[in-house]
């Protein structure tokens, strides 16, 4: 065989493998699939549920058909209608599940930033000067603030975010979260109650062995439990209220600056603010075993009845909660059978093409969203607008402006991270970030105090308002989302140590490379990462938008080397009809073949 005949065999094989993944019921008659489901019912005791399954199974094969199947009522054609009609009507259960995933994201949030005020104290009371005039202790010193500032961020990187998928296999999802929940509230009290450096830094790392797996947890237990139209939406609750959480850690830093030292207790401010964070971590833990327990999870045990009771509560009506479970099942179970994955599903993350894309692409978000600079300001910036000239309680002040702004500006994202997708808001912010962050970083040459101060507060506003509606949401929704559920767990435990263990490089230099470049090199240097990112993202970053968990199979069937290709391609059109309005502008063919359910949902949103 030739080579271009060998180049077509495979590209038809791939062919042949998308479709399967995109539907594995298309194509089947009607008596095939009922025959199907009758089996499928029988084999695992559904029997009482039967009917409901073969109507479930008949909308799955042809979700823009149901109007003709005659074994729909009209009942059941309303509730179908209503999907793309009314698609934020959910039931209460789904809503109080992301309802206590987004507090789990504020405990998260408050982790980050309650250290933020903490740094004014307990530095000195500890023996810590970074600005000694013994030039060898002010260095030593600098890495002593960098390294107890990071601390959990180390723990997540390298023992953290991987106890995920061996926690997740035991005790499910709704385990990991309890579990972690606990760890975090035990290890914020703990830290307040620390009188060394090096025993603040311990309990901060053992502070990592909550944050590493939730933050890998939570994102994927709302991806697995939300439909796929605003799955998004559901899924950036995440970052949306772990950006509260960092609003209400700076009120907290705020409203106990003032505390005074009380019954010999020394730094009892600094010490109310780490042990706040605490208290939301124990509501997670009183109510997460109130909540349905993942039906992706589930059906990956195998216990069909169990993840069908799971998507009852979930679902509007029971034909619902019947075709989902059926048609995750089938989809599971042809993902079995095209993939070959035996017992090292962690070499299999990045050996087989399929995971290795999902794996780049989550990995590249993940990295971005340290290296833009965000965290600089969420951890450092009462230090940058004291540099600036801020007093310290301004700075504080100030820090608490960047938290409301944060919080506030990831809420259009809600609507448009399944409208536009997850790609477009990438795209549109990082040229806004990268400019924003320049002109934060040259207005510390502005001799004029009041001027400087006003164009650095400016620029860092700015700069969080591109932030929150785009790399804020975006890496967490699409790291969950991106992987198979045979290794979604140690996928997305890749890539919440990918972002913590830069996290933790970008908390433990910026002391130093503040001293050693000055705020006007520092904040440049993440400035220019944003033009790296933006660079990154169009070329190998595919989009995961409208479709469910399962088929994204087939988007990143797609080669990276084509994904590229094609973008590059797209750079002029994109020019020709957005900068000089042409018209008849030769498209190129569309990368991914989109479903006729996406085309339906993009029209009804964008009239909507």
């Amino acid at each position: 065989m030739s080579a271009a005949d060998s180049a077509r065999a495979k590209a038809r094989h791939l062919q042949v493998i998308n479709a399967k993944l995109a539907n594995p019921l298309a194509g089947k008659s009607k008596a095939e699939i009922i025959a199907d489901v009758n089996e499928f019912t029988r084999e695992y005791h559904l029997d009482e549920l039967a009917a409901t399954f073969r109507k479930g199974a008949l909308v799955a094969a042809n979700a823009q058909g149901f109007e003709e199947l005659e074994e729909l009522d009209e009942e059941d054609k309303i509730v179908l209608r209503r999907e793309t009609t009314h698609r934020w009507h959910q039931p209460k259960d789904l809503y109080f599940l992301v309802a206590l995933c987004s507090l789990a994201a504020a405990v998260q949030g408050m982790d980050e930033t309650v250290i933020n005020g903490a740094n004014l104290f307990w530095p000195e009371q500890f023996g810590i000067d970074t600005k000694d005039p013994d030039p060898v202790k002010a260095d030593r010193d600098q890495w002593l603030l960098g390294i107890v500032a990071s601390a959990p961020y180390l723990c997540c990187a390298i023992l953290g975010c991987w106890l995920t998928d061996p926690l997740n296999r035991r005790f499910g999802r709704r385990g990991t979260i309890f579990i972690t929940a606990f760890i975090s509230a035990i290890a914020c009290f703990w830290s307040g109650l620390t009188n060394t450096w090096y025993h603040l830094f311990i309990a901060r790392f053992c502070l990592g062995l909550g944050i590493g797996p939730k933050s890998s947890t939570v994102p994927v237990y709302t991806a697995e439990t939300a439909p796929s139209n605003i799955r998004g939406a559901l899924v950036m609750q995440w970052q949306t209220w772990t950006a509260f959480g960092i609003f209400v850690g700076f009120a907290a830093d705020l409203a106990l600056y003032y505390v005074p030292d009380r019954s010999g207790i020394v730094g009892l401010n600094w010490r109310l603010m780490l042990g706040s964070a605490g208290i939301p971590a124990i509501l997670v833990c009183a109510a997460v075993f109130s909540l349905p327990e993942s039906p992706r999870w589930l059906l990956g045990k195998r216990r069909i009845l169990d993840a069908y009771k799971s998507f009852a509560r979930l679902r509007n009506s029971p034909l619902q909660a019947a075709r989902d479970t059926y048609y995750i099942y089938r989809q599971l179970q042809v993902e079995d059978e095209l993939v070959v994955h035996g017992k090292f599903r962690f070499k299999e993350l990045f050996s087989i093409p399929r995971n290795r894309r999902a794996a780049l692409g989550a990995g590249i978000v993940m990295f971005m969203q340290q290296f833009c600079g965000v965290n600089i300001i969420a951890y450092y910036s009462s230090t940058i607008f004291e540099e600036s000239g801020f007093s310290v309680v301004s700075a504080l002040a100030a820090s608490l402006g960047f938290g409301v702004l944060n919080w506030l500006f990831a809420g259009p994202a809600i609507w448009t991270i399944d409208l536009f997708g997850r790609r477009a808001l990438l795209l549109a912010t990082f040229p806004l970030m990268s400019l924003f962050l320049f002109v934060t970083g040259f207005a510390f040459w502005i001799p004029d105090r009041e001027t400087r101060v006003a164009i650095v507060a400016l620029g860092i506003y700015l700069f969080t308002i591109a932030y929150s509606p785009g790399e804020g949401p975006v890496p967490f929704t699409y790291s969950a989302e991106a992987f198979p559920l045979y290794v979604r767990d140690l996928g997305m435990s890749f890539a919440t140590a990918t972002t913590w263990f830069f996290n933790f490089v970008v908390s433990i230099t910026f002391p130093k490379l503040l001293a050693a470049f000055k705020p006007q090199g520092a904040v440049g240097w993440y400035a220019a990462w944003n033009v790296i990112g933006f660079i990154l993202i169009l070329l190998f970053v595919p989009e995961t938008k409208s479709l469910s968990l399962e088929e994204l199979d087939a988007v990143f069937s797609v080669s990276t080397r084509r994904h590229a290709i094609y973008q590059l391609r797209q750079i002029p059109i994109f020019i020709k009809k957005r900068v000089f309005f042409q018209k008849n502008v030769q498209e190129q063919e569309p990368l991914y073949d989109v479903s006729e359910d996406e085309k339906r949902y993009n029209a009804t949103a964008a009239a909507t």
